[in-house]
């Protein structure tokens, strides 16, 4: 009775102690919303109000970083020598503060950041705190922008004439940034780069645009130019200078050279996968369960690669293409959210992430959405689309790695106990690739005599079980995604 009466006092002051914990538990919750709140705003004044001795840290050091491609604008306001007794002057110089917000504007657009200003000039950059593989493209873009909306502004009040007009430098090369902390202008940049840009945009005519030889280059199959001159650039000689003509006749509306069409776009968005490639692939290194030991980034560049090599060989067009790779890429980006359903949260990745790129219309967005589906078990391809990316989702099973990728397979889902045995799980495959089929003519002629092989070999390891092998022909099998 003791030991009864012991027990029961034990668990009342147990029942007293977990209720005067559940309080104090209250109270720390409601102190940390309160201090929650109170430092998100002390963040956003801090953004707001950061002065340059606050970027330098505790050290007293500035941040220092060095980027290998940015491209630099160098823009100049023309047209304060006209101002002198013009009736409109007032107005003039009013539509001079309201073409800077324009043209701040076009810079938010394109991700461009401002550098410097010195009166009404300004040095602009793309390309960076974010590097991008676009950015000579972008900044042409944002320049013929600028252009546009300055001589279309100016010639209201100039009786059909411009008024304003841009003088605008252009030159892509590495630069040494240094944060600032500033709002305005975060970054000071320094380097050859820098100079060049600088002399682009001062021997530019009021109205051009003025591009280096090694932007050129880089938007040479995008954009026409027409060389007019040299530059002196100190240790590197004269370097050659030209115009910006305009968009090429075959990626412009009527051939016109003035808006971009389909055909640009999709040229675009080809170099731009780069891009988005790498920021998924870093993303899925970080936040991938470490026990994917099949469906992980490796078999993720497998499916980009083989997506394009198939859909090539079946005579798919450049934008199908990029749909495709863009389809592989996020495929099974799902697996962060979950492994089961794993293709459906891979399209509101998808989706998510495509939507901050203003080069994919919802058409776009929701064919890529569609071909990640045609991955999920058991593949039933309804277009030639779809067939690609079943078959090069299960490539492997007709590659000379078939052996160690199947191995990678078996220990991902033994993990998960939706496998429990070798024998099994040998047994499972030679049920799926027996009923397996590749679906376009190039996977049939690539991957077929190697998967049956594999086929033959998984027979003699089962030869021991007769009962399986007879029953095979009344089993319908799925290996487990």
């Amino acid at each position: 009775m003791d030991n009864i009466s012991d027990y029961i006092n034990r668990i009342t002051r147990l029942a007293g102690r977990n209720n005067q914990i559940n309080e104090q538990l209250k109270e720390l919750v409601s102190r940390y919303e309160v201090i929650k709140e109170q430092n998100t705003r002390y963040q956003d004044l801090l953004k707001e109000y950061t002065t340059e001795d606050a970027a330098r840290g505790i050290t007293g050091k500035r941040e220092l970083q060095r980027f290998p491609m940015v491209s630099l604008m160098f823009v100049s306001v023309r047209g304060f020598h006209k101002l002198n007794n013009h009736p409109k002057a007032i107005e003039l110089v009013d539509l001079l503060d309201e073409l800077h917000v324009d043209i701040h504007a076009i810079c938010k657009k394109y991700d461009i950041i401002r550098i410097r200003t010195i009166g009404d000039s300004f040095l602009l950059a793309c390309g960076m705190p974010v590097e991008n593989h676009t950015n000579p493209i972008d900044v042409m873009a944002a320049a013929r922008e600028m252009q546009q909306v300055v001589h279309e502004r100016s010639i209201e009040l100039n009786d059909g004439q411009p008024f304003w007009e841009l003088s605008i430098g252009i030159h892509t090369g590495p630069v040494t940034a240094e944060y600032t902390g500033r709002k305005n202008t975060p970054y000071s940049l320094s380097g050859e780069s820098v100079n060049i840009a600088y002399r682009m945009g001062r021997i530019c005519q009021a109205g051009r645009i003025n591009v280096s030889v090694m932007t050129g280059e880089m938007i040479k199959e995008f954009y026409e130019t027409e060389g007019w001159g040299h530059l002196p650039v100190k240790y590197k000689g004269n370097i050659e200078v030209f115009y910006l003509k305009g968009i090429l006749p075959e990626l412009s509306e009527n051939g016109e050279g003035m808006v971009a069409n389909d055909n640009f776009r999709v040229k675009y968005g080809l170099i731009q996968f780069m891009d988005i490639q790498e920021a998924l692939l870093d993303r899925l290194e970080q936040q991938l369960p470490a026990n994917l030991y099949y469906h992980n980034v490796k078999h993720t560049i497998d499916v980009v690669t083989e997506v394009e090599l198939i859909g090539w060989a079946e005579g798919v067009n450049d934008e199908e293409i990029l749909m495709l790779k863009l389809a592989a890429l996020f495929h099974d980006s799902g697996h962060i959210v979950s492994y089961q359903n794993h293709e459906f949260y891979g399209t509101q990745i998808a989706r998510d992430m495509l939507s901050h790129y203003s080069n994919y219309t919802p058409h776009n967005i929701e064919t890529i959405c569609r071909l990640i589906m045609a991955t999920k078990m058991p593949p039933n391809p309804q277009d030639t689309l779809e067939a690609v990316m079943c078959d090069s989702d299960l490539d492997y099973l007709g590659r000379t790695d078939f052996i160690p990728v199947s191995n990678a397979l078996y220990q991902e889902l033994k993990e998960r106990s939706m496998i429990d045995n070798f024998d099994n799980w040998n047994r499972l495959q030679f049920k799926f690739i027996t009923k397996h089929q590749y679906f376009t003519p190039t996977a049939r002629q690539l991957r077929e005599v190697n998967k049956k092989s594999q086929l033959e070999r998984l027979k003699k390891l089962l030869d021991h079980d007769p009962d399986f092998l007879s029953d095979l022909s009344h089993q319908s099998v799925e290996i487990p995604e």
